[in-house]
């Protein structure tokens, strides 16, 4: 049997993506959950914010542990983890997917005004890299605006969606001078149709997008 293992870093996104996989790919497979918060937190004493060589070197034991589980591919679903992901992919023979690649690829060809929202500080940075790697790949130039706002990830790891939401919405009202939204995480897929709604602006969350590139890449297994 086929199998998928994924490592998560925000509970409240392994339940839905684990949904999206089961409705989004046809046929039986296994799916094998991995949950560490820890990567999203600072690792550092001095409290700096970032992701460091620790949470690097705990990355790289997750993506191990992940791959002794046999599976098929492995999926990491938070944007923050990207580029670490991509720095560590050669070390591995099982197929590395990041959560943010097909949709960041999508955002550029959307439209060269990019507006990005994010929840944590530590994703801005990558995800901004991302889609700049992503317009350099197309041969464009973007101009990126980011607008972050912690209280929003912080609301949801208390478990208060409402202000998660409310907190998101405002800010893509300043976002209605862009081509094209992006939500930089996973745990604001939800809001993918409300944002675009609400601005007339395009609006892009990476798992559905990421779920159609697990498909193709399911499909072309032996």
């Amino acid at each position: 049997m086929k199998e998928i293992a994924c490592i998560h870093t925000v509970s409240s996104v392994i339940e839905p993506f684990t949904r999206q996989l089961r409705e989004g790919i046809p046929g039986e497979f296994r799916v094998h959950t991995l949950y560490d918060d820890f990567l999203i937190t600072d690792a550092s004493p001095a409290g700096h914010n970032k992701f460091t060589a620790i949470n690097h070197q705990r990355l790289r034991l997750d993506m191990q542990a992940q791959a002794l589980t046999g599976a098929d591919i492995i999926v990491v679903t938070c944007s923050t983890l990207s580029p670490s992901v991509r720095l560590l992919q050669g070390e591995f023979n099982v197929p590395i997917v990041t959560i943010d690649d097909a949709m960041v690829h999508e955002a550029v060809q959307r439209g060269t005004k990019i507006g990005m929202i994010a929840t944590a500080n530590s994703t801005v940075r990558p995800s901004s890299s991302a889609l700049r790697a992503a317009a350099a790949d197309a041969g464009r130039e973007i101009d990126l605006k980011v607008l972050c706002n912690e209280a929003a990830i912080q609301a949801l790891k208390a478990g208060d969606r409402a202000a998660h939401d409310r907190i998101v919405l405002e800010m893509s009202d300043q976002m209605k001078d862009r081509d094209v939204i992006v939500l930089a995480q996973a745990s604001m897929a939800d809001l993918e149709q409300t944002v675009e709604q609400r601005t007339g602006i395009a609006t892009l969350s990476s798992p559905a997008r990421c779920v159609a590139q697990l498909r193709r890449l399911m499909e072309a297994l032996p």
